[in-house]
Formats: structure tokens, sequence, C-alpha cells
């Protein structure tokens, strides 16, 4: 761990980021969410993180502004894994302000590629494993009236929280830098590819959970053959009727003559989940086009009120 905390050699004439500088981008770190929007998610609490760093590497007003705004760009991952993607960005923006060709382009494909991925582990990890388990250790306590309940809970998961953040940001900051020894053999090129490429993955899973469009229309019925519904009985039903009844519908047998059939259930026989993928690329196509996050936001909710309001979803 003592090799983390070593600062890398200046070279001559060249600018480096000191163990000060990244405690200081560290620090601000910890308020990744306090500015959180829905149109660029975690941009400002990640744009004012980077502000010490920026201000060190670069001296000129309009370098300084064009840092900035470069890393006002969407992000948005679990606030705590964010530590490893800041600590890659630090060692590009380092690269970069000593003269490396690095494309605005490539520092912005590296974030989008490992935010993806790493937000799928701070969950399980943090909100479902850690939490939990210093919360019912602190509870238990605090039930038996021991004042040192909440204290542990409160002191144990701040230290972790926060030495996880550090070594984390201190770990991206050394991979960063040795991707960046080799910009000609393409390093970064094919680690943005990859990263992208896995990206899209975790992308496709999360469509296919979490966008859902349900069809309320329903198709003209099916008339069902005889044999192939149950015939219910007229008047009361006896035990045993109601036994062979039982035995039909085990079998599969319709309740109705008329078989309903909807819009809905024809697609998922398609497609299970079409739409929801098709409503993505379209959203992506409108993004393309320039179109504000924003405004994409509320024509959907407007759409879904219409559409719930005739009955359509």
């Amino acid at each position: 761990m003592t090799e983390l905390n070593t600062v890398k050699p200046e070279e001559s004439g060249k600018v480096a980021l000191t163990k000060s500088d990244r405690q200081k981008v560290w620090w601000r770190s910890q308020f990744l969410q306090g500015s959180w929007n829905y149109e660029r998610m975690q941009n400002l609490g990640w744009a004012y993180s980077l502000i010490p760093a920026i201000k060190k590497l670069y001296t000129k007003k309009e370098d300084q502004a064009a840092a900035l705004q470069r890393h006002l760009e969407f992000f948005n991952t679990h606030p705590y894994v964010a530590a490893p993607i800041m600590g890659v960005t630090l060692a590009l923006e380092e690269e970069k302000a000593n003269g490396t060709e690095i494309e605005d382009a490539a520092i912005q494909g590296v974030k989008i590629g490992m935010m993806g991925p790493l937000a799928g582990i701070g969950d399980p990890v943090f909100w479902f494993t850690v939490r939990p388990i210093l919360g019912a250790l602190g509870a238990s306590l605090a039930a038996s009236g021991n004042i040192a309940g909440p204290l542990i809970f409160f002191i144990g998961w701040n230290l972790i929280r926060m030495a996880f953040l550090w070594y984390t940001q201190e770990l991206g900051y050394r991979a960063g830098s040795e991707i960046t020894k080799d910009m000609s053999g393409g390093i970064l090129k094919d680690i943005t590819k990859g990263a992208s490429i896995l990206g899209m993955f975790i992308l496709a899973v999360l469509v296919e959970r979490w966008v859902s469009i349900v069809f309320t229309v329903n198709l003209p019925g099916k008339i069902l053959s005889e044999g192939a519904y149950i015939k219910w009985p007229k008047g009361a039903v006896n035990g045993e009727q109601l036994k062979t009844i039982l035995g039909q519908v085990q079998e599969g047998l319709s309740f109705d003559k008329i078989q309903v059939d909807t819009l809905q259930g024809q697609l998922n026989s398609l497609i299970p989940g079409l739409m929801g993928l098709l409503l993505t690329f379209f959203c992506m196509w409108l993004l393309k086009k320039k179109v504000s996050p924003i405004t994409i936001i509320i024509g959907l909710f407007i759409v879904g009120i219409i559409a719930s309001y005739f009955s359509i979803m």
C-alpha cells in the first residue's frame, strides 16, 4: 500500500500532480452527488472534484475553461466506484497538460466505458453487503442501550468508504499513468474500445430490466373449438363436477369459449422487450440530433399520460 502514497517524479519542464493535489480531489469527490441533475447526472460534482487538479495542470484561463467544459459532459455511476475512474482521468489530464496528444473524446470515452461496468459493482458491495453488516452490528448494540452502536456504524462506515475512495483513486491514477506511456501503440484506443463494448453489454441488460412498455389494447378474440375450453355446468356445481373442472384447468383448457388476445401478448410472443428496445434507440437518435435530455423526459411524460388516458398503455 505504500507505493500508492509515493509521488511521481516530476520531469524537467513538466507539471505533475502531487499527493496533496490528489488528496484535494479525493476530498471533493465526497460531494460527487451534491448537485445531481436529471440531464447529466453527476457531471457537476465530477467537475467540482477535478477543479484543484485543473488549476494545477493548466495555468491559462482558456485551458482551464476547456478542461472544465469537457468534464461537464454526462457522467453517472455508483458514487464510490467513481474513484478509480477519477484516478485514470487525473493521469490522462496530467499527460495532456504535458503535451501528449490525447483527444477530449478519448478522455470522455474512458469515463463512459468504465462507469457502466463499475456501477454494477458498487450496489452489491456497499449497499447490500458492507452497509447492512455494519447496520446490523450497530443496531444490535443500540437495541441494548449501548451508545457504541450508532458510533460503530457511523465511524466504521465512513472509514471504509473514505479509505476505499482514496486507495482506488490512487490505483486508477497509477493505471492511467501506465496507459499513457505508449500512446503511439494505441493502448488508450484499445482500452476505450473495449470499455465501450463492455458498456454496451451492460446497457442492453439495463434496457431489458428498466425500460418497460405495456400496451393495454385488446385485439379481436379467437373463438375456440369445442374441447379447448371448459363447459361450465348450469346451476350449482357438485363435488364431481368441480373435480372435473379442476382437471380441465390443469390440462390447460381455456375458461371461456372466446380467447382474449392483446397487442402486448402478440408483441411478447414475437420478441419480449421489443418496444422498450425501440424506445431506447429512439431516445439515442434524439440525443444524437442534439435534443435536450430534459425535453425527451418531459415528452415521455406527456406521451405516457395521453396513452394512459386513452387506455393505450
